[in-house]
């Protein structure tokens, strides 16, 4: 009994010593620093700039610097910039995060039941996968948004459809790997049920590669989200990065703040998950970890 208990015990990785990994990691540091700012823009949004963002506030096409009262200048319509770039933050982790989760709880369904079970299902679930593969991820995100009216919700659910086949061909990958491993094997001869070996013996090891695969996803959402909105499918009663870009595409020659301000904020947002999700594929990493 003691052997099996501790062959179904599974080497997962320690949260310690991935976070000391991480903290010894520049690039990693730095990246989870604009992620903490970026966050922070968004939790102190409201108190900063309470309000509407979209708000006529002041002379229109106010340089940056020209009045302290707006340090990044106004837009056409008198709007706040930097009151647009803070609650756009908002909007653009939101849709971020959100469309992660979705699309990892999808994939992570269909690759883990896949993976395990092998046969028939996989198969089937295979195809399925490949079929939404084979739909140009964007497009297929247009013609959900345009078959309603674009909201926050709406968007994030419709990039989260779209992301989830990644996640399932690396949670299936992983799975097939782990699935007649020594603990795996133990778990079956104890009589433990096959979703009890699924979610609590085989998926606690697959985390690590799903969680620095989410970086990536939430990144990705973010950019899709942007070009969204600067193509005009983006929530018309939110501000976010890709809606004021785009509101100033036009100004370029006259107003180039307008488009570089909030350009900025989303290529140091983009740069700062990469960096993260970088450091994380090496703390994960058990060659790593031994230096």
């Amino acid at each position: 009994m003691t052997a099996i208990t501790e062959l179904t015990t599974s080497p997962q990785v320690r949260p310690r010593s991935v976070l000391q990994q991480l903290l010894r990691n520049p690039a990693g540091v730095i990246g989870l620093l604009i992620l903490l700012l970026v966050i922070g823009m968004a939790l102190l949004a409201p108190w900063l700039y309470p309000g509407d963002p979209l708000d006529m506030v002041a002379t229109p096409l106010l340089l940056p610097g020209a009045q302290s009262a707006y340090p990044l200048g106004t837009d056409a319509m008198g709007r706040d910039v930097i009151a647009g770039i803070f609650h756009g933050a908002r909007v653009s982790l939101l849709i971020g995060v959100s469309a992660t989760v979705i699309g990892l709880l999808i994939g992570t369904l269909f690759g883990s039941i896949g993976g395990y079970f092998g046969g028939v299902i996989d198969n089937i679930l295979v195809r399925i996968t490949a079929l939404f593969q084979t739909m140009p991820a964007f497009l297929l995100v247009i013609i959900l948004l345009a078959i309603a009216t674009p909201s926050v919700s709406l968007i994030a659910l419709s990039i989260g459809i779209t992301s989830w086949p990644t996640v399932a061909r690396l949670v299936r990958a992983e799975f097939r790997t782990l699935r007649d491993a020594e603990f795996v094997l133990a778990a079956r001869a104890g009589g433990f049920s096959a979703w009890r070996i699924i979610f609590q013996e085989i998926l606690p090891n697959a985390l690590p590669a799903i969680i620095v695969t989410s970086s990536v996803m939430v990144a990705s959402a973010i950019l899709m989200e942007s070009a969204l909105a600067f193509l005009g499918l983006g929530d018309p009663n939110n501000v976010s990065w890709g809606s004021l870009i785009g509101s100033g595409r036009e100004m370029l020659r006259s107003a180039w703040y307008l488009t570089a301000e909030p350009g900025l904020a989303l290529v140091i947002t983009i740069l700062g998950l990469n960096l993260l999700g970088d450091a994380l594929n090496d703390a994960f990493n058990p060659r790593l970890r031994k230096r």
